[in-house]
């Protein structure tokens, strides 16, 4: 679960809307002009946020309504909800609007696909007898809960990501579950050397070209082999869901 970033902009028109309130005889009409023009825009842009938000909302589902079937088993709109929500935060973030039309779309089409993904990950753990133990979700939550500075914060990004304490928990026992089964099950052939070596003159290559002295390749061997093998990793990933879904049912609602 990531941090969530959220809605700072209230935080800066209290403290406008207090330091308008302050001090006023000492103020000049131009200062007054300003600081009003400053409230102004941050109300405007807190008004903006507040309708983006409606608009997030308005693309959920219903908890209780099926989204989809994959090899008999429900998929329900809370799930979904909470898919949904990462998938918006992420366009956020990255300065992308989630409530366009294209961009909806693409969301949908996207939440979907990592939830039927998600879904025979998980079937196939549970055939195989991957769980996750009361204590190791328990280690994970506190972990979780470590990311914020206080509790309340905590709360907060778990009503923002559409989630409670039992949903949590039981996230937090899913992906143990996952992960457990794709490092036991996905495995990609080893690294070499040369492919280290290609990815290391690229990496320098495009650092040459911005003008930057690139760092010797024992300094970042370690953090170019783990990358190449996550990706790797995810590449067989990928494939190993398709091959699944050919043998699956899978019925979308939505």
């Amino acid at each position: 679960m990531k941090k969530l970033m959220y809605p700072f902009l209230l935080v800066l028109v209290s403290a406008i809307l207090a330091a308008c309130g302050a001090n006023d005889e000492g103020k000049s009409a131009d200062k007054e002009k300003e600081a009003k023009t400053a409230e102004t825009d941050q109300q405007e842009q807190q008004k903006q946020m507040e309708e983006m938000q409606k608009k997030m909302e308005e693309q959920k589902l219903d908890e209780n309504k099926t989204v989809a079937i994959v090899n008999e088993q429900e998929i329900l709109g809370r799930e979904y909800n909470s898919v949904l929500t990462s998938s918006q935060m992420m366009f956020q973030q990255m300065g992308q609007d989630p409530t366009t039309k294209e961009a909806a779309e693409q969301i949908k089409k996207q939440t979907l696909d990592s939830l039927v993904g998600q879904t025979l990950l998980l079937q196939e753990a549970d055939k195989k007898g991957y769980k996750a133990s009361d204590d190791e979700v328990k280690k994970q939550l506190e972990e979780t809960k470590g990311q914020f500075k206080d509790d309340k914060e905590f709360e907060t990004a778990m009503q923002q990501a559409g989630l409670d304490m039992d949903s949590l928990e039981d996230e937090i026992a899913n992906n143990i579950k996952y992960t457990k089964y794709i490092n036991g099950e996905i495995k990609p052939k080893e690294v070499t050397d040369a492919e280290i070596q290609k990815a290391y003159d690229e990496y320098a290559g495009q650092g040459g070209a911005e003008g930057q002295e690139p760092p010797k390749l024992e300094e970042v061997k370690p953090q170019i082999k783990q990358q190449l093998e996550q990706q790797k990793q995810q590449e067989l990933l990928v494939k190993h869901v398709e091959e699944l879904k050919k043998n699956a049912k899978i019925d979308i609602k939505v």
